[in-house]
């Protein structure tokens, strides 16, 4: 083979340059939406937020007032919520994704324990921990025993100003300064004092992040399971003793307008407290969640035994109960 290099007669025309014809790539789902929403990943800022505490601190009240709507079921009883739920907060710019937990209690039944561990879950998996505490009751081994599973960069929440005296809230703030965290807030979540400067202060703690919920979702969670809440709320605010901690609700039927939701009790001696005398309990319940409704829906209420339910591992996970 010659090694002289290639040589071209003068007159052979020259090659014509190649054009390189620029290539377009499809914009993924996350840049479309942000391109019809006029943002980019690096100017949205978006996080989690989560709310753990003892039973009865307000976590539930405080995400409603958060959101200025329901989302959350509320009673005065300890223990009325059963699982995480999200609640999401829309504001130019920003995304907060609130999650409120179970309360954090020393448990009696397998219901509990399941409980327990979908609170301490979002420890770790949030960008903000807050502990929520009654600014009505002494701090106590309760609050410090969730208090010492957080990291430093959490917030002290003190609850229910509205009601607790001024001695009452410094208290709580003083004997909660020794946990060293990143801040403090007293707030009332019924009536919304101090809840907006809370709230402000949580959305400067997001970092740059994606849209995770569409700008018209405020929970995540599906209808029929909120219409189930709904009544065990209304079983919750109507029944007594340990008469609420034995009911499960869940709809078994979603034709719409027509609803079919079961209650379940645990013993027979309970189905009839709650149904009550000619139906009274159950119509008062049907009443009050179909208020709470769109107009035209029509909820059928039906009582089962389901013994011993809370006690039984399988039967909580098939409730939905502690995810």
């Amino acid at each position: 083979m010659s090694n002289e290099p290639e040589t071209r007669d003068d007159d052979s025309p020259e090659p014509e340059p190649t054009e390189l014809e620029p290539t377009e790539t499809e914009p993924t789902e996350t840049e479309a939406a942000e391109a019809e929403l006029g943002e980019s990943s690096s100017s949205f800022r978006s996080g989690f937020v989560s709310f753990v505490g003892r039973p009865n601190a307000g976590k539930s009240t405080l995400l409603n007032q958060i959101l200025g709507t329901k989302v959350a079921i509320t009673s005065n009883k300890p223990q009325t919520t059963r699982t995480q739920i999200r609640g999401v907060l829309h504001r130019p710019g920003v995304q907060v994704v609130f999650v409120d937990t179970p309360g954090i209690h020393k448990p009696v039944s397998p219901l509990g324990t399941t409980l327990n561990e979908s609170a301490t879950s979002t420890i770790g998996d949030v960008d903000v921990t807050c502990l929520v505490i009654d600014g009505l009751a002494p701090y106590g081994k309760g609050d410090q025993f969730i208090a010492d599973q957080l990291p430093k960069d959490s917030i002290v929440i003190v609850n229910k100003v509205d009601k607790a005296n001024r001695e009452q809230v410094m208290a709580q703030l003083a004997v909660t300064s020794d946990l060293d965290f990143e801040s403090y807030f007293p707030v009332s979540a019924k009536t919304g004092r101090g809840v907006d400067v809370l709230v402000e202060h949580l959305i400067s703690r997001m970092p740059e992040g994606p849209r995770y919920y569409p700008d018209d979702m405020v929970s995540d969670l599906p209808e029929p399971q909120q219409v189930a809440e709904l009544v065990r709320e209304q079983l919750f605010r109507n029944t007594h003793q340990e008469l609420p901690y034995s009911i499960a609700t869940r709809v078994t039927e979603w034709e719409w307008p027509r609803i079919r939701c079961e209650i379940l009790v645990e013993r027979d001696s309970q189905k009839g407290m709650v149904i009550g005398k000619g139906g009274a309990l159950l119509k008062k319940v049907g009443t009050a969640v179909r208020a709470q409704l769109p107009e035209g829906a029509f909820i059928e209420l039906h009582v089962s035994v389901d013994k011993d339910w809370q006690r039984r591992p399988d039967r909580i996970e098939e409730l939905g109960y502690g995810v």
